[in-house]
């Protein structure tokens, strides 16, 4: 599982011309699966995005209080090392990845985060202002 987690003062996903998720302050997170992905990295990745240490004064989310936008992106397994069109292999297919990005979701939620997500599979329109820029790569 890879994620892309950017400090933001504030971000929201659109799907069909209407806004179905926003934050303040806090993490935008692109969220990707493996598709040697299992249950057992959900934990891990919940627990590392709540408590990375990128908000001001390097507090997490849990410290802060902070909410995070969390949106799927299978893009994030995409491989480039080969001619000039990514290889989507190494991506979890949609009945795999979908589950196991909810699953973070709600992972995240019992953690006692604030999240607000995408729509997983949708043609989403992301909108964000970094802080920063601050942006880092999590890997689970």
């Amino acid at each position: 599982m890879r994620a892309v987690a950017a400090r933001v003062t504030r971000a929201s996903v659109t799907v069909g011309g209407e806004v179905v998720g926003e934050i303040g302050p806090g993490l935008l997170v692109l969220l990707g699966v493996h598709r040697d992905d299992t249950a057992d990295a959900v934990g891990v990745m919940a627990r590392k995005l709540h408590e990375l240490r990128i908000l001001d004064g390097e507090r997490s989310c849990a410290e802060a209080g902070a909410p995070l936008l969390v949106i799927s992106q299978f893009t994030l397994y995409g491989d480039t090392r080969k001619g000039r069109r990514p290889s989507w292999s190494a991506a979890a297919g949609g009945a795999q990845a979908e589950p196991l990005v909810d699953t973070v979701v709600a992972a995240l939620r019992e953690r006692g985060a604030t999240v607000a997500t995408g729509v997983f599979g949708a043609d989403m329109a992301v909108e964000s202002v970094n802080d920063g820029p601050f942006t880092v790569l999590v890997e689970a």
